[in-house]
């Protein structure tokens, strides 16, 4: 299972949101390359990186994409690519994997198209669910059944799925099992990469034990409750 250091970016800063309240936001570092970079070093099989202002107004910052991809680091990155010219960009400027969310839910033939030209490797969709509703638009609109999310992302080609239960994102309360048992259920050949409320070794080693293919780690790391080497 790959460990997956989380670095959210807003206004330049790193930061995590609670519940995904852009209104309730908890700023950890103002260099968010450095950061990655750190989280790398440390051991971090990748790391994921997401453009929040990007994620909310559909205009992703291309100059954070091109910083990164300068700084030799595995990144995969969301956050605003609602369009398969904007993936193939982030690819392009060194993404290891794009991770698109509204257009899981509203265009899942984008992530069709991404896979053909980059292959299944290169893509994962974020199904970011709100009461019982896998959500897009930076978790803003009214979303759509997650089991029809997932019937449209396999039927594309898509072999990566990113789950997140948003009312566990950054509260330490333990991941949203519910959520990540009925989707491997549905589709159990997905690679499932869990995130949302991870706040220890025993959630990370669950997981694990679960047969998930990856693990997000955001404010678990931030304020010192787990380190990297640890769940390595």
């Amino acid at each position: 299972m790959q460990i997956i250091p989380a670095v959210d970016v807003l206004d330049g800063k790193v930061v995590r949101l609670m519940r995904g309240d852009y209104d309730q936001v908890t700023i950890y570092g103002d260099d968010p390359v450095a950061m990655v970079a750190k989280w790398h070093a440390d051991g971090g099989d990748i790391v994921h990186v997401v453009d929040l202002e990007g994620a909310r107004s559909g205009r992703p910052d291309v100059a954070l994409w091109e910083a990164l991809g300068a700084s030799g680091v595995p990144f995969q990155l969301g956050g605003g690519l609602r369009t398969a010219e904007a993936a193939s960009g982030a690819i392009e400027a060194g993404a290891q994997r794009v991770v698109l969310g509204s257009a899981a839910v509203w265009e899942p033939e984008i992530l069709g198209t991404l896979v053909q030209r980059h292959g299944p490797t290169a893509v994962v969709a974020a199904v970011d669910v709100r009461d019982g509703m896998a959500t897009g638009a930076g978790w803003l609109d009214e979303g759509k059944a997650v089991s029809d999310v997932i019937a449209s992302i396999t039927d594309v080609g898509v072999e990566w799925a990113l789950a997140t239960g948003i009312h566990t994102d950054g509260t330490l309360e333990g991941p949203d099992r519910g959520l990540l048992d009925a989707i491997a259920d549905q589709a159990p050949s997905l690679k499932l990469i869990a995130s949302g409320g991870v706040a220890s070794v025993e959630d990370v080693v669950a997981l694990r034990v679960a047969g998930l293919a990856g693990c997000i780690i955001g404010r678990a790391l931030y304020e010192g409750r787990v380190s990297v080497q640890q769940l390595i």
